[in-house]
């Protein structure tokens, strides 16, 4: 799970609700989530700097499920990372396209999930049947 854009999914403001309620759905389909943050998550969250240990309690999670990357350090090419090696789906909106060129994956369909909210209610484009044909970040 991409958590720096996911926290943004209601209304365009930071916040871990959306990041929440991706787990708990995500849990909900037999996936086992892993979610990756850049370092100012934190502080777009919670005004100050938050660790994988902080962010993984906030979130209710194992701190091995959580990574906050170093400052300086886009998320983006530890999310691809992890996800090629896992064999993972991505939870994101983004599309990756400045990364597409050393992670060609990302234009696979099914690769990236998108999803969000319609009238409140959390929507993702991944369907229970995929959820069984996932590996690494989003296994069962």
């Amino acid at each position: 799970m991409d958590g720096s854009n996911i926290m943004h999914w209601r209304d365009g403001e930071p916040s871990f609700d959306p990041l929440h309620d991706v787990i708990h759905r995500l849990k909900a389909l037999g996936f086992a989530p892993g979610v990756m943050f850049d370092a100012n998550a934190g502080y777009l969250l919670a005004g100050r700097y938050l660790d994988d240990s902080s962010m993984a309690k906030r979130l209710k999670m194992r701190e091995d499920a959580v990574v906050v990357v170093a400052k300086g350090s886009p998320a983006d090419p530890v999310i691809l990372t992890a996800a090629r090696e896992l064999g993972a789906i991505v939870i994101s909106n983004d599309r990756y396209r400045d990364w597409a060129e050393a992670f060609p994956e990302v234009k696979t369909p099914g690769t990236l999930v998108r999803g969000g909210y319609r009238s409140g209610q959390l929507w993702l484009e991944c369907e229970p049947e995929k959820a069984e044909d996932v590996q690494g970040l989003g296994k069962r």
